[in-house]
């Protein structure tokens, strides 16, 4: 009765005393010397560390993901004011192209005709705001937009702006001496202009990038450019004017005009002192 049975291991309980035991002197050691023990590397101690570690880990990689949202945002608001100020600086120059041809068109017959400052000025804006809406409608009737809502999106997008223009323009032309009554063979007329449309430019400039960042302005016809389809038809032979094609055009055709002038008048110069001198000679007395 009182034989150990073979197939049942020998001192078991001793055994599990000696187990914990050693468990009690791992968990004093951990406490005194601050490392962990090898229980618990090779149990949960481990595994919580581990948790702790990747949720440091995790923080950190969400602050940097969260810096690198936050530049990714500078960056793309970057982006965004870099393409308002574009689209600024390309509705005014398209603008700018009507507003000079009306104004020149305008000055020019106004002063061959003879008539006053006040009903130049009057020829010269009517001249201004026909030639920027038609610049304006004609893009969208080849788009396939009828006249009457091509019209009216025109007069949304460009009144405020060629009105811009318009009384600058104007403005600068009345306060340079002589520039209203000079003909169209004299360099302050083309000097005048010149400076004239150079102030509208920078006057309606932010007029429309105040507008489009509102959605409005030159944004509202952008939006049917981008979504054109093919001409057909008709559309087809409606003419496609490119804005850097006509202020080059206008900037060729004022500066002909500047040196035309000028080259006039070093000749009226040279032929008055020609007249001058043989006027002279005649009163001389013969030898």
């Amino acid at each position: 009765m009182t034989e150990h049975d073979p197939g049942r291991p020998r001192h078991h309980g001793h055994q599990g005393h000696e187990q914990l035991d050693q468990l009690g002197a791992d968990d004093t050691t951990f406490a005194q010397s601050g490392e962990p023990s090898d229980v618990e590397h090779a149990h949960g101690p481990e595994s919580g560390a581990d948790a702790s570690r990747g949720a440091r880990s995790d923080n950190s990689h969400g602050g940097h993901e969260h810096d690198a949202i936050g530049r990714g945002h500078g960056g793309h608001g970057g982006h965004g004011m870099s393409g308002i100020n574009t689209m600024a600086v390309s509705a005014t120059l398209h603008c700018l192209t009507g507003c000079a041809i009306g104004e020149i068109l305008g000055l020019m017959l106004g002063t061959a005709v003879g008539l006053s400052n006040g009903w130049t000025i009057m020829l010269a804006v009517t001249l201004a705001f026909l030639f920027g809406y038609a610049l304006s409608t004609l893009p969208l009737l080849k788009t396939g937009l009828g006249l009457g809502a091509a019209l009216s999106v025109v007069l949304a997008a460009d009144t405020l702006s060629i009105a811009t223009m318009e009384l600058v323009d104007n403005l600068v032309m009345a306060v340079i001496p002589g520039a209203m009554d000079a003909g169209l063979v004299n360099s302050i007329f083309w000097i005048g202009m010149m400076i004239a449309l150079t102030a509208a430019f920078f006057a309606a400039y932010p007029v429309n990038r105040y507008l489009l960042q509102r959605g409005k302005g030159h944004a509202l016809t952008h939006e049917y450019h981008q979504s054109s389809a093919p001409a057909d038809g008709m559309r087809r032979f409606i003419p496609s004017l490119a804005t850097p094609t006509l202020v080059a055009a206008i900037t060729a055709f004022m500066l002909g005009g500047l040196v035309v002038s000028v080259a006039d008048e070093l000749t009226s110069d040279d032929r008055s002192e020609t007249g001058s001198g043989h006027a002279a000679s005649q009163l001389l007395p013969p030898p």
